[in-house]
């Protein structure tokens, strides 16, 4: 029987730490290709555990590809050599794992551990069994979900707006592919720069035009969106990346009234992030302002619940949702009924509100400790935190003779994965830059004081 000392899982749940400890016995060969796993019950008794943690540890190990169930046989551990054959003579191919680092400051990862796993299961099993389960699911995605949405969007940013002006869609690279093809190939589009690429990325798959604006300590300059003879331009104004600047009230006029001056012209707003906020009330999305609906608001739940959950939307203001339904009502959802619907149950009935806030809680004490680390570390001495209260990351400017291109080669020589400014720009070379993208959510906190000091030790004038 397998047996694990739980007391060492530290601030972990338990599910993970037994997936990691039944990982590292396959990788070590104390488990066998072909072996055979206990019972769930079974071994939930022998470890003084529920069913549902063991249940989660070995779906976990089965979506790695460690372990195959049979049907009313039970898990059997696979082959991960690279061996065609296993024991049992079963093909199987391992995945190429992802590397791992000992501080990972550039994942965007949201805090796992805090997720209420028990209650979204209930909500699926509970999905699983609805007979509507087995009618297709309409273009824009569920009427439930999309009312959810827009009941959360009115009490909690202040956006009044109809269910049927929402397009549910799997992950915001779908919806901005959507959007490309909604505004056609004539149109030419704007991104901040520095600021989020995945939008400018898509465009160049799709072979539509972008230009790159500059950013002030205000946001993006208008002046030179004006120049660029852009149509529509892609903004972060509540919280934008990297830098956090929060778009002020004069600023978001300027834009406003940029997109008025011509029929043609739009805003996608992304507002990502938007609930991790840490002082002060959450700042009002740009499409709450919008008199002349020249708004499109995206966001998505990637970030605030699992990765694993690729369900994004976005808001279309009444013009372009005309062209939508007359032009692209023949894409399917591309999002399973059974995650809507558990979705739309866990908003409507308050668990994704009060999992924001133990979410936010959680984050804030993080970037506290990520901070405080900072501060008593030979850091301090030679460089300047940027941050603005909100989201998940902070930039800090570092005082070295180092390039940039020097720091990230001595990061991945300390096992720590880091990000630049420049990463983010299209226009910072990345010798000259020495402001580093800090993400403090992908770093566990039993590790964050040592992750620093590694942080630190990268620097010659740590020696100093």
């Amino acid at each position: 029987m397998l047996t694990y000392d739980l007391s060492r899982r530290g601030t972990r749940p338990l599910y993970v730490f037994l997936y990691e400890s039944i990982r590292d016995d396959i990788h070590s060969g104390r488990l066998s290709p072909g072996e055979k796993l206990p019972s769930k019950r079974s071994l939930a008794d022998h470890l003084n555990v529920g069913v549902i943690t063991v249940a989660n540890a070995y779906a976990q190990l089965e979506n790695e590809g460690y372990v195959e169930a049979e049907e009313k046989r039970g898990f059997f551990v696979l082959d991960i050599t690279g061996s065609r054959t296993t024991k049992r003579n079963h093909v199987f191919v391992a995945e190429e794992p992802e590397k791992e680092y000992f501080a990972d400051f550039k994942a965007n990862r949201s805090g796992l551990c805090h997720f209420p796993t028990s209650t979204w299961s209930r909500y699926m099993r509970e999905a699983l069994a609805m007979p509507e389960l087995l009618k297709t699911v309409p273009y824009k995605g569920l009427l439930i979900l999309r009312t959810a949405i827009a009941e959360y969007l009115a009490e909690n940013r202040g956006m009044f707006v109809s269910p049927y002006q929402i397009i549910v869609g799997a992950g915001t690279e779908y919806l901005y592919s959507r959007l490309l093809q909604l505004f056609g190939r004539g149109c030419t589009f704007a991104v901040e720069d520095p600021g989020y690429q995945k939008f400018a990325k898509i465009s160049d798959g799709s072979g539509a035009i972008w230009k790159a604006v500059s950013i002030d300590e205000m946001g993006l300059n208008v002046e030179q969106l004006e120049f660029s003879e852009a149509d529509v331009v892609h903004v972060s104004p509540a919280n934008h990346f990297p830098t956090g600047i929060i778009m002020p009230v004069s600023r978001r006029h300027e834009l406003l009234e940029w997109a008025n001056r011509a029929r043609k012209r739009y805003i996608i707003e992304d507002d990502y992030d938007c609930e991790f906020r840490y002082s002060g009330k959450n700042i009002l999305p740009l499409y709450a302002g919008d008199t002349g609906n020249k708004v499109v608001y995206i966001n998505t739940f990637s970030k605030s619940m699992i990765p694993s959950l690729r369900i994004s939307y976005m808001v279309l203001p009444p013009e372009l949702l005309d062209r939508y339904e007359q032009t692209m009502s023949f894409y399917s959802c591309t999002v399973s009924s059974f995650e809507q619907y558990a979705l739309a149950r866990f908003i409507s009935e308050g668990h994704f509100e009060r999992h924001i806030n133990h979410l936010k809680n959680y984050y804030r004490k993080k970037r506290s400790q990520t901070l405080e680390a900072i501060a008593a570390s030979p850091l301090a001495g030679f460089s300047r935190v940027i941050e603005r209260h909100a989201g998940t990351h902070f930039l800090l400017e570092v005082n070295t003779v180092l390039t940039g291109t020097e720091i990230r080669r001595r990061a991945q020589e300390n096992d720590i994965s880091i990000s630049l400014v420049s990463d983010y720009s299209y226009t910072i070379p990345e010798k000259d830059c020495r402001t580093l993208v800090i993400n403090y959510a992908g770093v566990p906190v039993y590790r964050m004081s040592e992750a620093v000091a590694r942080l630190a030790h990268l620097f010659p004038e740590c020696a100093e």
